[in-house]
């Protein structure tokens, strides 16, 4: 009776370690709403019966929330500094790996975005500009940036309307809360948006590098679920998929 009971006990931790490493969850930037929903049921085709749960938000509050605990087998960061220092501090079981340089644009759901430049802010009908928080979302500490590069920080300051992350930056601009924002290339090129307005490419001279990376969590040290994810984000169809929305990766020349 006890080998019995002891190959049950034995059977019931290989059963919980096979469900746990049947999903992942992956916290990734907002920035990478669209594109990362493709890759995610793209992976799942490839990899049946298996699940990646991805949540989406400020890189700057899923790095401060990994140090306390949170539960993410891997982290997409909109900034790769982000990934690096939970490196440095060993809670990474893996290399910080580069997947992406984003872009930033003038959007408008109610102007003609790609006649507009960053000058065009101090018009005076222009009330509400919004931006991603720069204290902890890089597509805001980018626009910030540009402005401050530009000479225009000082000019629209009172104007600007700050989003949690970048998607509800945009989602200020698409709700007629702001005229116009600076947000990721990577959502305006989306469906949802595209289209509407259009969209004025900053050049990536008046800001530093959106330099994004990822790493495998120490929380996910082992899952292989994860490395195969992993994996999966250098492969061809996730590549496509990352150009399809402005993405340029690694190693590539960005369009100006």
């Amino acid at each position: 009776m006890k080998i019995v009971a002891s190959l049950f006990v034995a059977c019931s931790l290989l059963l919980s370690g096979a469900a746990h490493a049947d999903k992942i969850t992956v916290a990734a930037a907002a920035d990478l709403k669209f594109a990362m929903d493709e890759i995610a049921a793209s992976f799942k085709e490839a990899n049946a019966g298996h699940e990646v749960d991805v949540i989406y938000g400020s890189s700057g509050k899923f790095h401060t929330q990994i140090q306390q605990g949170a539960p993410y087998d891997l982290f997409f960061s909109a900034d790769i500094g982000f990934a690096r220092e939970l490196a440095t501090n060993g809670l990474a079981a893996s290399d910080v790996k580069p997947y992406a340089v984003g872009r930033i644009v003038l959007w408008s759901g109610s102007r003609d975005a790609t006649k507009m430049t960053l000058a065009s802010l101090t018009d005076p009908t222009i009330a509400r500009i919004a931006i991603a928080n720069p204290k902890h979302a890089p597509y805001g500490k980018r626009a910030e940036e540009a402005l401050r590069a530009s000479g225009l920080w000082e000019k629209v300051e009172s104007k600007l309307v700050l989003g949690e992350n970048i998607a509800q930056t945009a989602q200020y601009v698409q709700t007629g809360n702001a005229e116009v924002g600076i947000i990721a290339l990577a959502l305006a090129v989306n469906p949802e948006l595209a289209g509407k307005g259009g969209y004025w490419l900053i050049p990536d001279t008046l800001h530093e590098p959106l330099e994004q990376g990822f790493v495998i969590t120490k929380r996910a040290a082992g899952n292989a679920l994860a490395g195969r994810f992993a994996e999966y984000i250098g492969s061809t169809p996730a590549r496509v998929i990352m150009v399809k929305y402005g993405f340029v990766l690694p190693g590539e020349v960005a369009a100006k």
